[in-house]
């Protein structure tokens, strides 16, 4: 996985799999709310997410607040969103 922000936007190219991986974005969606109160979580080409991201995406928009947006390039990815019915609460697009 190789991630990237630039302003509220963080860009994940590759497949988010492993522990490393969410300690990677866990910190980086830390450091981005610290200065904007929406985020936009871009995720270019992974098929999966594992599941202690999803649990923490949910705690930073039920539990802080955040705005969070999600654009997802892969329709299997968008699938799982949609089957976990994430969907609205993660405002999933598919780009």
């Amino acid at each position: 996985m190789d991630i990237s922000s630039s302003g509220n936007n963080i860009i994940i190219h590759g497949n988010i799999k492993s522990v490393r991986d969410y300690q990677i974005l866990k910190d980086m969606l830390d450091e981005v709310k610290k200065t904007h109160e929406s985020i936009i979580l871009t995720i270019k080409n992974s098929i999966s997410i594992t599941s202690s991201i999803i649990g923490y995406l949910t705690k930073l928009v039920q539990k802080e607040g955040v705005d969070l947006s999600i654009k997802v390039g892969d329709s299997s990815l968008f699938e799982l969103f949609d089957d976990l019915n994430l969907v609205t609460l993660f405002k999933v697009k598919k780009v």
